[in-house]
């Protein structure tokens, strides 16, 4: 089992200007790529969601039961669907909002179409390093 550490070390002055001319490059270069890059922390955004969605669970079944409280069908109708909704968005940015990686239980590039697992049915399919992943694309790529 392999643990990463995050570490904030903070650059020189020499290494800020040099990632400033790679980012104004990379803006030259790419406007549309390095704006969706430099969007943010998409698990921030993501946790955002997720909270408004329980929010609006909240609502909904609040308003749901006000409108069995008054007997009215179209205001326990509109709660549901203000819940059902917030369900919806909560569902969706789970994943990314709490940083859980999805198993991959196919076959993909350099893993066997039976899964990879070998025979013993308890071993959990291993990642390769998001670093790994990304070189061995580009390796592809150059070949090509």
């Amino acid at each position: 089992m392999h643990l990463y550490l995050e570490v904030d070390v903070p650059l020189s002055e020499h290494e800020q200007r040099l990632l400033e001319q790679i980012e104004r490059a990379l803006v030259d270069d790419d406007p549309k790529f390095a704006s969706t890059v430099r969007t943010g922390d998409r698990r921030q955004k993501a946790r955002r969601k997720l909270q408004l969605g329980a929010v609006l669970v909240v609502v909904g079944l609040a308003v749901v039961v006000g409108g069995v409280a008054l007997p009215n069908v179209i205001v326990g109708v509109l709660g549901f669907l203000v819940a059902f909704g917030g369900a919806v968005l909560g569902v969706l940015n789970y994943k990314a909002a709490t940083g859980v990686v999805p198993t991959d239980s196919g076959s993909g590039p350099g893993r066997p179409a039976g899964g990879g697992r070998g025979g013993s049915s308890s071993a959990k399919p291993r990642r390769q390093p998001l670093k790994g992943r990304l070189e061995e694309r580009f390796r592809r790529r150059y070949d090509q």
